[in-house]
C-alpha cells in the first residue's frame, strides 16, 4: 500500500465515523421532530405531515402544566445559578493558588456525584427540614433549590477559565486608581470580561435544569415538571400525548437553536465592528 492510497483510506475511515458519531448525535433529535408532525398517534409511522399534535399540545392541561412548571423552575433556577456562579468565580480567582484548587475541587463535587446520590442526600435533608416544622416542604422551593445546587458548579467552571484570560489582569487595579469603586469596577470591567463565560455557563445550567429527572422526582413534590410527568404518563403516552410531547422537544430545540446561534451571529458582528 503506497503512501497516497493509505492516505485517502485514513481519511475514509475519519470521514465514516464522524458520520457515525452525527448521526447518534442527532438522529434522535431528527427522529421527535418527525414523530410532532406524523399524523400516526403511536409515532410509529410517517403517512402525513401534520401540526394537531402541537395544536393538541396546548389544549392539553396536564402537559401545559408540566411545561410551564418547567420552564419556571429552570428560569429561576439559571439566573440564581448565574448569579452565584459569576460571584463565586470572581471570589475562587482572587484566592491563592492552594486555596483556589482546594475550592475547585469541591465544586466539582457536585458534578461528579451521581444523580441518585444527590437526589437520596437532598431527599433526606428536605424531609428533616419538614419534620422539624411539622409538615412537607417538598414543592417549588424544594425543586429550585436542588435544581441551583446542581447547576451553580457548570456555571463557576464556565466563568473561571475566562477570569484567567483577561486581556489585562491590571484592569481592575487601574480602575480603581481613577476613582471606580469596586462595585463599579466589577460591574464595568470585571463581568463584561467574561460575559461569554457566563453565557456559557447559563446555558449549561438551563441545560442540566430543563430536562432533569432524577433529582427532581425525589424532591418536587406533588407538582410535576416535563420529564417527571413523562415517566408518569407512560401508559397512556401512546394515545397521541407521545407526539404532543415530542412537538414540546422540537419547539425547544428550536428557541434553542435560535438563541445560540442569534448570541454568536451578535457577537461576530460586534467583532467585527470594533476591527
Amino acid at each position: 500500500m503506497n503512501k497516497k492510497t493509505k492516505n485517502y483510506l485514513i481519511k475514509a475511515i475519519a470521514i465514516t465515523f464522524l458520520v457515525i458519531v452525527l448521526l447518534i448525535t442527532y438522529l434522535p433529535i431528527i427522529v421527535i421532530a418527525l414523530t410532532s408532525i406524523s399524523s400516526d398517534k403511536f409515532g410509529l409511522s410517517m403517512t402525513k405531515p401534520t401540526i394537531d399534535w402541537y395544536i393538541a399540545m396546548w389544549k392539553s392541561r396536564s402537559l401545559m402544566n408540566s411545561i410551564i412548571y418547567t420552564l419556571q423552575i429552570s428560569f429561576f433556577s439559571t439566573l440564581i445559578s448565574i448569579i452565584l456562579g459569576t460571584f463565586s468565580a470572581i471570589g475562587i480567582h482572587s484566592l491563592s493558588k492552594v486555596a483556589k484548587r482546594r475550592i475547585i475541587m469541591l465544586n466539582n463535587v457536585p458534578i461528579l456525584n451521581t444523580d441518585i446520590v444527590s437526589a437520596v442526600f437532598l431527599l433526606v435533608i428536605f424531609q428533616l427540614v419538614g419534620m422539624i416544622f411539622g409538615r412537607s416542604v417538598f414543592g417549588f422551593t424544594t425543586t429550585l433549590i436542588a435544581h441551583v445546587m446542581f447547576s451553580t458548579p457548570y456555571v463557576v467552571l464556565s466563568v473561571l477559565p475566562k477570569l484567567n484570560t483577561m486581556n489585562d489582569s491590571s484592569l481592575y487595579e487601574a480602575s480603581l486608581d481613577l476613582g471606580c469603586s469596586p462595585t463599579k469596577t466589577l460591574f464595568k470591567i470585571v463581568i463584561p470580561n467574561v460575559k461569554t463565560g457566563i453565557f456559557t455557563g447559563g446555558l449549561l445550567a438551563f441545560t442540566m435544569s430543563i430536562d432533569d429527572f432524577i433529582i427532581t422526582y425525589f424532591v418536587t413534590g406533588k407538582r410535576q415538571n416535563f420529564s417527571t410527568w413523562l415517566y408518569g404518563s407512560l401508559k397512556t403516552l401512546r394515545n397521541g400525548l407521545w407526539n404532543q410531547a415530542c412537538a414540546y422537544n422540537t419547539l425547544l430545540i428550536l428557541i434553542t437553536l435560535i438563541v445560540v446561534f442569534g448570541y454568536e451571529f451578535i457577537s461576530l458582528r460586534k467583532k467585527k465592528n470594533v476591527k
